[in-house]
């Protein structure tokens, strides 16, 4: 999905892809092969894009970018690893994962409710040791939907929300068809 939002947008320029070490090496079109799920064919400006081995050549990647978008399937040990690993070597970490989504210098931003929240940030960087990497994460998708909706109804009182969602019933691996 990042891909596609990716493609051609208008502040982002994709410099880099990378991915465990079974993608290394191959383009971005071999490696996501028959894994690819958009309905929209990939991209074209990155179909061709070399991928980086996410681990072995971290020091490549973070010398070609301003910062990453991280978004990965692996153990949330190692995701935390991973985005620290990231952040110390100082290059800013955006995360789609949930793995920091409780650590408590880590702000989960929704940029229209709580832009403040990224003040955490230099806190974080103190414990990281860092000046410029940091990590964020963003919202699990069910709390990015309702969220923005609810929130200017706080001034009418709301305080308490039941919401239901199949977020975990697709998280542990269950389809639906449409």
């Amino acid at each position: 999905r990042f891909a596609t939002l990716l493609a051609n947008h208008p502040w982002f320029n994709v410099k880099v892809l990378a991915a465990s070490p079974r993608s290394a090496g191959k383009t971005y079109e071999e490696a996501a092969g028959a894994k690819w799920a958009m309905d929209e064919p990939i991209p074209e400006n990155l179909k061709n894009i070399i991928v980086k081995d996410l681990n072995a050549d971290m020091d490549e990647i973070v010398s070609q970018v301003d910062f990453v978008f991280c978004a990965v399937d692996m153990k949330k040990d190692e995701i935390k690893a991973l985005e620290e690993r990231y952040a110390k070597a100082e290059c800013p970490v955006i995360s789609n994962n949930s793995a920091h989504r409780f650590t408590p210098d880590v702000p989960m931003v929704v940029p229209e409710l709580n832009p403040e929240h990224i003040e955490i940030i230099e806190s974080q960087r103190k414990r990281l040791g860092t000046k410029r990497g940091f990590i964020a994460v963003k919202s699990n998708c069910s709390i990015q939907s309702y969220v923005p909706a609810l929130h200017p109804l706080r001034k009418f009182g709301l305080k308490n929300v039941l919401a239901c969602t199949y977020q975990a019933i697709s998280g542990a691996g269950k389809t639906f068809e449409t």
